[in-house]
């Protein structure tokens, strides 16, 4: 009996810019792709390939140059998500679509057509029936920012099954979930399949790839490099196919050799405009020849640890963070606390930051790729005019060595894909050879190949007496490359373990239930 084709896309072509200014790019070139029905396939590739341009085709966002999509054996043009919808295909972004203040019911209800006024019993039933039929728990009552990460997603997983989707494309879905919650959605996934469901997974995990697919399919440079059977795969098959050469897939972590203490931080306690506590009294060392790990699920306090350090964040009465540039037990060190960026930079103190939010924070969108770099250095300049020079050096460097993708070094960032604007932004910051280097996510939306590169640059300043804090979503990763883990459970430290000697699941376990001073352990 011949295969039953959910989706097939041929000679897909699409390219962004104009060729008249030498600015057009191709992000995808004459590509071929088979879903079957019932399978779950992974779509792998380096940053730059072509994943999310070809799955935003699919799903109505972008519309190809050129190329054929069928579905169920038919051709079909889709030029919009509601052409998409109609046809039963559906898009979980990284980045949810969701409004805040809004229940889950409402926010699957938004934009349905339908009567003015809203059955909500009826809507309510249609979401339970859901639920039971695939695993989900979901209050339909609840509000989106009452919502943790993996409630939110979810409702996205839900919303599209509720407006018909047989066919569902989940870029990065396990980004930011702890492993119990990546092993449930999994779970979840299964069932569909087991219902019929045809799923496209975009993710760089690749052992996620190996656990959950059933097919692999591989692009490269925007062009198909071909797929296989998962059960004929490795990480090492799958990286090679992706990169077109062999990359070595170990991070290299060496003892920490000749520690001295960085940073000594105190009390410190954050909380928000609204009075919420994001940290609560966190005691916690950082020595230069390590990687302190910091693990927490999303909102826990992470974001507010690194920009309290980097002077960006008001701290609480009571909080200190001191910093000590000749090591902790001989020296009295320098206060942080109440210290802008600047001051804390004309105090002498080496700190680079890789902040989360990668254009709003860490880099400018407008500006290229040279201005991008000299944001760190126009003040070593001569005189009224900056030197571009060794910016734009800089930037070469950067380009050259962690293969970033853009059209010219006069590019816009903003015009970046994000794994290559998140290249440059650590590529900057590394390049100040820095005493304190700090990351948040730093390899988030990057492909295999970049992430270890990276980790090696993070190694390297290890090396080099460098206190690296990693604040990372990969419980692998973590365990594999840092030294110690810090782990936070409600803005409190809930444990500081050991990255050789723990497990996967005691961290994950630790992200989820705090510890009390009693003993006691609840869930946060």
């Amino acid at each position: 009996m011949a295969e039953e084709f959910a989706v097939r896309m041929v000679d897909i072509t699409k390219a962004f810019g104009t060729k008249a200014v030498g600015t057009k790019v191709v992000a995808n070139k004459n590509v071929h792709l088979d879903l079957r029905k019932g399978e779950i396939l992974s779509l792998l590739g380096e940053n730059g390939s072509g994943k999310t341009t070809l799955m935003n085709m699919l799903s109505g966002i972008y519309f190809p140059d050129s190329g054929k999509i069928f579905v169920d054996g038919n051709e079909v043009t889709i030029a919009s998500p509601h052409d998409a919808f109609e046809l039963g295909i559906g898009m979980v972004h990284q980045h949810f679509k969701l409004v805040n203040v809004l229940t889950a019911a409402e926010n699957i209800e938004l934009g349905l057509p339908g009567k003015t006024v809203v059955d909500r019993k009826a809507i309510a039933a249609k979401i339970q029936e859901i639920c039971d039929r695939y695993g989900f728990v979901i209050d339909p009552n609840k509000k989106v920012y009452d919502m943790s990460v993996s409630e939110k997603q979810t409702l996205e997983i839900v919303k599209t099954l509720y407006r018909g989707a047989n066919v569902l494309i989940l870029d990065e879905p396990t980004a930011v979930l702890t492993p119990q919650e990546t092993e449930r959605l999994f779970a979840v996934m299964r069932n569909m399949k087991a219902d019929g469901k045809s799923i496209i997974i975009i993710t760089h995990k690749l052992h996620e790839v190996l656990e959950i697919s059933d097919r692999v399919a591989v692009l490269r440079k925007g062009e198909y490099i071909g797929d296989m059977r998962t059960a004929d795969a490795d990480a090492q098959k799958l990286t090679d196919m992706m990169v077109g050469r062999a990359v070595a897939l170990n991070i290299e972590r060496s003892e920490p050799k000749d520690t001295v203490e960085r940073l000594r931080i105190r009390g410190l306690t954050v909380k928000d405009p609204d009075g919420i506590t994001r940290l609560d009294h966190i005691d916690l060392d950082v020595f230069g020849g390590e990687i302190l790990g910091i693990a927490g699920i999303s909102g826990c306090g992470q974001k507010e640890l690194l920009e309290s350090i980097a002077g960006l964040q008001p701290t609480e009465e009571g909080s200190s963070i001191r910093f000590f540039p000749e090591g902790g037990e001989s020296a009295e060190g320098e206060e942080l606390v109440g210290l802008n960026p600047r001051s804390i930079a004309d105090m002498g103190v080496k700190l680079a930051f890789v902040p989360e939010d990668r254009l709003g924070m860490g880099l400018v969108g407008s500006m290229d790729l040279t201005d991008n770099m000299m944001l760190k250095r126009y003040r070593q300049g001569r005189g009224i005019f900056a030197d571009r020079r060794p910016p734009h050096t800089l930037a070469e460097t950067v380009v050259k060595e962690l293969e970033v993708v853009t059209p010219s070094l006069d590019t816009p960032v903003r015009r970046l894909s994000g794994g290559n604007v998140q290249k440059v932004l650590v590529g900057r910051e590394i390049a100040m050879s820095p005493t304190v280097l700090m990351s948040a996510y730093a390899v988030r939306g990057l492909d295999i190949n970049t992430s270890y590169t990276i980790y090696r640059l993070l190694n390297e300043q290890k090396k080099k007496g460098v206190a690296v804090i990693y604040v990372g979503e990969d419980l692998d990763v973590l365990l594999e490359l840092c030294d110690r883990i810090a782990v936070l459970c409600g803005g409190k430290l809930n444990a500081i373990v050991d990255g050789r000697a723990t497990t996967k699941e005691e961290v994950g376990y630790l992200m989820t239930y705090l510890k009390d001073t009693d003993g006691k352990e609840g869930q946060a």
